[in-house]
């Protein structure tokens, strides 16, 4: 049984910073691609950054420049350093874990930023 935690989440002030991160646990496979998604309330699901296992990433052009995803296989962690947050960035933010053909969320974390 595959298993996502995240954490990381919180209140902050726009301007500010968090790190979020994301263990995957349960899984007899490589993890290939790893990622971060937000919703926001009356939004759909979108895109933030996603990462490969070679490292490769992909950001929306919403947060480039800000956000940084990273990863350690070793740990089969994903983290995501947010800096210079906005309001706009409020959401519940999920990771997300492709395995062979299968994708894996978390249960989300709550990102507010205060204006």
């Amino acid at each position: 049984q595959v298993q996502l935690v995240e954490s990381g989440g919180g209140v902050v002030q726009a301007g500010g910073s968090l790190r979020l991160s994301c263990a995957a646990s349960g899984s007899r496979f490589s993890i290939s691609t790893m990622g971060w998604y937000r919703q926001a309330p009356g939004n759909q699901r979108e895109l933030v950054a996603t990462i490969t296992r070679g490292g490769s990433t992909d950001y929306s052009d919403s947060v480039k420049g800000r956000f940084t995803i990273s990863r350690d296989n070793t740990k089969n962690t994903v983290y995501l350093q947010m800096n210079v947050l906005k309001p706009e960035d409020t959401a519940v933010y999920y990771c997300n874990a492709v395995i062979w053909t299968n994708d894996y969320w978390g249960q989300g974390t709550q990102v507010t930023v205060s204006s």
